[in-house]
């Protein structure tokens, strides 16, 4: 009755101090919310061979980032570009000095969806169980991930089309293929690599290791075309292109 009394009344005799823990003692005890970890990458294949692109689903991936291979696309109302041209896709392709493409297993990207599809997709420990802990190759994969690179094979290269499927953006996905392209440059001893993009891809390509020409040059776009013939031909400026900023060790050859 004394205990039952001094509870009530807000507060406990000595005796009891002893057992209960300190105030400091349970704040440390509370464990923080844990900080949300990046979004790590599924597993990928990188293939630098151009007979691995399928052009149907490259022509699908340029879809689905909603990407042109025009400098000024034709925009619907939808804001979605125009569907790239499967010849032009075709010939880009085959006469690009470097081709990187990224694959990986078509249910990482089911598993973007509800669970249940998670569970339709699950099989067993039969057949589609063995294909799902198998390796991820080109050939078994789909295609989330591409960029090109056009190069004179002597001095200088530029990077076009670097795209990454929406669901799976965010994973460093976009930069293992450019560090592939650029490596595969360098291999060959071209160091003077620029890239042509927009405004909402400078913070990426920075990432990449590319930054501004540090001789201030400015890309100037050939302005006429084939509907717009005129005898007063001319160049406008596209903005300033990013350059890839080698190691310190390399500046000085």
């Amino acid at each position: 009755m004394a205990v039952a009394t001094a509870v009530h009344g807000g507060y406990l005799p000595s005796k009891f101090h002893t057992s209960l823990p300190s105030p400091p003692k349970i704040a440390a005890q509370i464990k923080p919310s844990p900080t949300p970890r990046p979004l790590s990458p599924p597993s990928i294949s990188i293939s630098k061979n151009p007979a691995h692109v399928n052009l149907i689903h490259l022509r699908e991936l340029y879809a689905i980032c909603n990407h042109s291979c025009h400098r000024f696309p034709t925009i619907d109302a939808a804001g979605r570009v125009e569907p790239v041209d499967e010849l032009k896709l075709r010939t880009a392709v085959s006469h690009s000095s470097v081709v990187v493409s990224a694959f990986t297993k078509p249910e990482f990207l089911t598993t973007q969806s509800s669970t249940s599809a998670k569970l339709a997709n699950f099989v067993g420990i039969g057949g589609d169980w063995i294909r799902k802990v198998a390796p991820v190759t080109p050939e078994n994969g789909r295609l989330i991930g591409f960029g090109r690179a056009v190069s004179d094979l002597g001095l200088t290269a530029s990077i076009y089309d670097v795209m990454v499927h929406p669901a799976l953006q965010g994973r460093g996905i976009g930069r293992m293929i450019v560090q592939r392209i650029i490596r595969m440059l360098t291999n060959r001893d071209i160091y003077d690599i620029a890239a042509l993009c927009t405004d909402k891809e400078r913070l990426f390509f920075r990432a990449c290791g590319f930054g501004d020409d540090v001789l201030g040059s400015t890309t100037m776009m050939y302005a006429r075309s084939a509907s717009s013939y005129s005898k007063n031909e001319q160049m406008v400026s596209a903005g300033r292109k990013l350059l890839l900023v080698p190691p310190p060790r390399e500046l000085t050859k």
